[in-house]
């Protein structure tokens, strides 16, 4: 639930150092529910850094990230994971799915460790996969498909509805199919969901579909323009 700002997720002032190079320099970035953000940029512009930083898995310098109305930099230990289970989803490029589990052990997995009891997390995990599309019955995650799996790790990330949900480079490692097919997925999910999506990625043809496109350079964030 989002709470004291509507904003879903806003970031102010954020500034981040590394190695003696200022990697975030004074980052502001405002995404509501129901909306989404591309943001591109060259390969060690700190695409992944802001990513990192909005999980609360990199500590800035300087700044606020308000996610779900709480600024999570003034968290710690499991204050600061608690509020990420519930409030955060992330999709990573190659999934990050656990093979030895089912596509349905792995998003109710997700769904348990936020605190939701077994029963409810199966059959919410099964409900949600049977939305994506994606097939339940004598299926290992190891023999999914590239697609499959993506939507597999979509479900976990949406099973406790996050107020953001946050992809790095999602249709990286698909063929154009299932490229196409998993950015269909996550752009229809503000409107259907009412999450704010944050999406890296090197890829025109996915950054074209998000509300707004931002480019990251030089530590810098600002509009693009096509």
């Amino acid at each position: 639930m989002i709470t004291e700002d509507r904003a879903a997720l806003r970031i102010e002032g954020l500034r981040h150092s590394a190695g003696g190079r200022l990697v975030l320099d004074g980052i502001d970035l405002t995404v509501e529910p129901g909306n989404s953000v591309a943001v591109t940029g060259p390969s060690g512009s700190g695409k992944t850094t802001l990513l990192m930083s909005v999980l609360g898995l990199v500590k800035p310098d300087e700044g606020a990230i308000r996610v779900a109305g709480q600024d999570i930099t003034r968290m710690r230990g499991r204050a600061l994971a608690a509020h990420r289970r519930t409030h955060l989803g992330v999709v990573f490029q190659f999934g990050e799915l656990l093979p030895e589990l089912s596509p349905v052990e792995n998003v109710a997995l997700a769904a348990m460790l936020a605190g939701r009891d077994h029963r409810r997390a199966f059959a919410a995990a099964e409900d949600l996969l049977g939305e994506l599309g994606v097939p339940l019955e004598g299926t290992s995650t190891g023999l999914l498909s590239g697609g499959e799996r993506q939507r597999t790790a979509v479900a976990r990330a949406l099973i406790t509805e996050p107020a953001v949900l946050l992809a790095d480079e999602p249709t990286g490692s698909l063929d154009r199919t299932s490229r196409e097919s998993v950015a269909d997925l996550l752009f229809s999910l503000p409107a259907r969901r009412g999450c704010a999506l944050v999406v890296v990625t090197h890829d025109p043809a996915v950054a074209d579909r998000a509300d707004r496109l931002m480019r990251l350079d030089m530590g810098q964030l600002a509009e693009a323009h096509a």
